[in-house]
């Protein structure tokens, strides 16, 4: 908070200098200015300027630089302003005109006196204008307005390239919307671009204007108020103004320079240095020709040898050090080409993955609307949102040896389930209550195996109306895979994703992670959310998890035995999912006897509760938990099994087989808002024992 807090003061405080400067500029226009300060103007423009091309050269990317079309406002107001205050001073002063940067642009950049120099730094001047009007501001004016016809043109095609990489799993959200916010702040960029190119143009044409009106407005001055003659009003004023010129076009120059660097710079991945070391290395023949070029000029009549035999050794020696390094390259090329064939890459399996036959293309094909990707993409924020636990990347991949309507949907390479499309028709599944039976083809639904028929589009209407529900191709497969993930959610999630959820939760709750780290390791933390998985808890609130977690592991750092106090501090949200609207809990609950057979038959196999039970007593308790389940569905309930603390995980254990989809409850996960209404007793029948 105090780094936050230093950098808002810094930002602040540049906030209220740029401000300051925008002021002083507008100053500039209305007061006139001492002839030292307009010198230190000046030479900040020059120094400004210089600044700004250094920065483009060392960019790497436009938007790393993205204020330039700002600065190239500012920069022109600026260099204005001074041609405004400079021309002030001049008219005003006349031959008592002592500003130093303009006298010496004047006499010492030209490199002449008297009326030499006057016409040597006019064409100077002229020279520096049609070089900057004609060739770099047009140039890059019109590279520019393609950029930013291009750039715009193809946002849409960016934009879905972005949300199908998120959509499989290769970009997270934040990364995604990171992509986003870059890809518009491009197409910002080459708009602005587009449009200050011409603060360029416009003032290297007001440049042109100024120079002739001082140059005309000088001479009046001179003769008719300082009753000067023609050659001292000439020596004078044309002198000063061509310096003023000078001093300001000079700055505009490498302004017009930087904005064609910056413009025709956008396919580069590296500054300009790193590009112009690269490529004018990679081809040593160039070299040779024209150092063979150089040296045979040297021996032509008139040439001077003594400058081009050098320069031609120098090319020489270059082509033969890039055609070394070329050599180098090749050779080590191949062996590692061979070191790479000798050790074969096995690369590691998805967590999880879909493959589709040939078939069903069209659902993940952009030109076709890629269906099937945005579905994948709600499935993921579901997910997420009811489990916590955020998909890692979905590979889709194209299997050609499927049948073309099926799909394989796998977790760690290995086929979890799979299912069968009709392209072009609709699953109508009854729910039970529809109102008139229509035909169609039968079939199975894929993620529950529920009768279903599969109906065509004319149809869809008339099994709505009667009550079926009706389902889409996209939505069959997205269902599948989101009931895949709910059930193994726990053999999706590993220890990388676990490692990544700590170090984005360390953010924010730094304390929370480091001491629950000091007290257990990843994977012991890792088999406490996979406990919790498994019986579809969710590990959203992982900060409650971490510090329960954290206050017993002193007392005891099994995993079961910890996944029950962090399930105990849940107590609000699993209270919340399985009580209905009004609070109440409708649960199945076991007499003395049948939680004491457990109890006494508890056990521990490799780190995971067990209930050891002889034959007899097993199918004992097997039965009397179905005939307790069968009653409460016959109330119209979902079965709850409600226990002790202390039997809990063995009674989940014991259930896992046979009423898998059971949830079994202990007391001290109940909360205290929720009342509690048994709606079935879990009894032994006699000739059970202990």
């Amino acid at each position: 908070m105090k780094d936050r807090g230093i950098l808002q003061h810094i930002g602040g405080k540049n906030d209220l200098l740029v401000a300051g400067g925008i002021v002083f500029i507008i100053m500039m226009l209305i007061i006139p200015l001492p002839t030292i300060l307009l010198d230190f103007l000046m030479a900040m423009n020059i120094t400004l300027s210089l600044l700004i091309i250094l920065i483009v050269l060392y960019t790497k990317n436009a938007l790393e630089f993205s204020v330039f079309p700002t600065m190239l406002l500012v920069s022109s107001v600026f260099g204005l302003a001074l041609n405004i205050s400079s021309t002030r001073l001049i008219l005003a002063q006349g031959s008592t005109f002592n500003g130093k940067m303009i006298q010496a642009f004047s006499r010492f950049v030209v490199g002449s006196s008297g009326s030499e120099g006057l016409v040597i730094g006019f064409i100077i001047f002229l020279i520096l204008i049609a070089v900057q009007f004609l060739v770099i501001t047009k140039g890059s004016t019109r590279v520019a307005e393609v950029a930013a016809r291009f750039t715009l043109d193809s946002l849409p095609g960016k934009q879905m390239a972005i949300e199908a990489e998120f959509n499989t799993g290769t970009l997270t959200e934040e990364q995604m919307l990171k992509k986003k916010m870059d890809l518009e702040r491009e197409v910002d960029f080459y708009g602005a671009m587009d449009g200050a190119s011409k603060f360029v143009s416009g003032n290297v044409k007001v440049g042109i204007l100024i120079t002739i009106v001082n140059i005309i407005g000088g001479l009046i001055v001179g003769m008719t108020i300082h009753q000067e003659s023609l050659s001292v009003a000439v020596s004078t004023y044309v002198s000063l103004t061509i310096g003023d010129g000078l001093v300001t076009q000079i700055p505009a120059l490498l302004i017009s320079t930087a904005t064609g660097l910056i413009v025709t710079r956008s396919i580069s991945e590296g500054t300009f240095g790193e590009d112009v070391s690269q490529q004018f290395s990679s081809q040593s023949r160039i070299y040779w020709i024209a150092g063979f070029f150089l040296a045979m000029l040297s021996l032509l009549p008139g040439f001077p040898w003594y400058l081009l035999m050098p320069l031609a050794a120098l090319t020489l020696f270059l082509a033969y050090r890039f055609s070394r390094k070329a050599k180098e390259e090749t050779v080590q090329e191949p062996s590692m080409k061979q070191e790479e064939a000798d050790i074969p890459i096995i690369p590691p399996l998805d967590s999880l993955s879909l493959e589709i036959g040939y078939g069903l293309v069209p659902l993940v094909d952009a030109s076709s609307g890629a269906e099937l990707l945005d579905r994948i993409t709600g499935i993921r924020r579901e997910i997420a949102l009811e489990l916590g636990l955020v998909i890692p990347r979905i590979r889709i991949v194209d299997n050609m040896r499927l049948q073309a309507t099926e799909y394989f949907i796998k977790i760690r390479g290995t086929e979890m389930s799979k299912g069968s499309i009709r392209m072009g028709h609709y699953l109508a599944i009854n729910p039970g209550n529809v109102s008139e039976e229509i035909t169609g083809e039968e079939t199975k639904d894929p993620t529950f195996g529920l009768p279903a028929l599969w109906i065509s589009e004319d149809m869809r209407r008339k099994a709505e109306q009667a009550g079926y529900t009706v389902v889409d191709a996209p939505s069959i497969i997205t269902t599948h895979l989101a009931e895949i993930v709910k059930n193994y959610a726990a053999d999706i999630l590993g220890r990388q994703e676990v490692r990544t959820i700590l170090d984005r939760l360390q953010e924010q709750y730094s304390a929370v992670v480091e001491e629950v780290q000091k007290q257990l390791t990843l994977g012991e933390i890792h088999k406490v959310l996979q406990l919790l998985l498994r019986e579809k808890i969710s590990i959203r609130d992982m900060v409650s998890i971490l510090e329960t977690i954290s206050d017993y592991a002193s007392v005891n750092k099994d995993a079961t035995f910890l996944t029950e106090k962090a399930r105990q501090a849940l107590a609000r949200q699993i209270s919340t999912k399985f009580a209905d609207a009004q609070n109440v809990l409708h649960v199945i609950v076991m007499n003395a006897e049948s939680e004491q057979l457990i109890a006494n038959a508890r056990s521990d196999m490799e780190g995971r509760p067990a209930v050891s039970l002889d034959p007899g007593q097993y199918r004992t308790v097997i039965q009397a938990l179905k005939e307790s389940v069968q009653v409460a569905q016959g109330k119209g309930f979902l079965p709850i099994l409600l226990c002790s603390e202390m039997i809990r995980p063995f009674l989940r254990e014991l259930c896992n087989r046979d009423f898998g989809s059971v949830p079994v409850l202990s007391v001290a996960e109940i909360a205290s808002f929720v009342t509690v209404k048994a709606v079935a007793t879990l009894e032994l029948k006699e000739g059970v024992t202990s």
